[in-house]
């Protein structure tokens, strides 16, 4: 009966190993999930700041556009295309 106890105790702890070799994959899985998400959410804040940042360039470029007419491209001279000089 020794030999039967030695195999329900290797199969006891081999059972525990692979436990807590799950519980320790199944840890890191989620810390590295956890990390790649909040990378993504930081990632996304970046992109409004820099949508932000356009819109507010695009808004300050219009106002100055407008407030300069000479900038206008309907006021702009064309060049010379060179009949009157003929």
């Amino acid at each position: 009966m020794d030999g039967t106890d030695n195999a329900k105790q290797s199969t006891a702890d081999m059972s525990a190993f692979v436990q807590n070799l799950l519980q320790q994959m199944q840890s890191r899985f989620q810390t590295m999930s956890e990390s790649i998400i909040s990378k993504i959410d930081e990632m996304g804040n970046r992109i409004d700041e820099l949508e932000q940042s356009i819109n507010d360039l695009r808004t300050e470029m219009g106002q100055e556009y407008s407030a300069s007419p000479s900038a206008s491209p309907s006021t702009r001279e064309e060049p010379n295309s060179g009949k009157d000089n003929l």
